[in-house]
C-alpha cells in the first residue's frame, strides 16, 4: 500500500500572496462593500453612485489588504495591534520595605 503525504501540513493558507488573516480581511471587506452597496440601491441612491461607491471602496479594500499584508507580513499585524494594547512602564505603588519583607501566612 502507497499512502500520499501531504507536503502542505502545517504551512499557512495563501492565496494570491495573501496570507492567513489579511484573506479574512480581504473577504470581510468585499462582503461588507457588496452590502453596502446594496443597500444604497435599495434605498433609492443612484444606480451610477452605487456602482462608483463599489469600485471605488472594493478597490480601495484589495489595495489597503495587500499593502498591509506586504508591511506586516504573516503575524506582523497581530503582534502591531498587541503591542498597542501593552503598557508604557509599570508602576509599582508599595513600599520598599514592604516588597522586601516576606508576607506573613495566615492561620485557619
Amino acid at each position: 500500500m502507497e499512502y500520499r503525504i501531504n507536503k502542505g501540513a502545517g504551512r499557512p493558507i495563501e492565496f494570491k500572496g495573501l496570507k492567513s488573516q489579511y484573506l479574512f480581511i480581504f473577504a470581510g471587506g468585499l462582503v461588507s462593500v457588496f452590502l453596502v452597496v446594496v443597500i444604497l440601491y435599495m434605498a433609492g441612491v443612484s444606480q451610477w453612485v452605487c456602482l462608483t461607491f463599489g469600485a471605488f471602496s472594493g478597490s480601495l479594500t484589495v489595495w489597503m489588504t495587500f499593502r498591509l499584508n506586504a508591511r506586516y507580513g504573516e503575524h506582523g499585524l497581530m503582534k502591531a495591534l498587541a503591542e498597542k494594547s501593552h503598557p508604557r512602564y509599570l508602576t509599582v505603588r508599595r513600599r520598599i520595605r514592604s516588597l522586601l519583607t516576606p508576607k506573613k501566612k495566615k492561620k485557619k
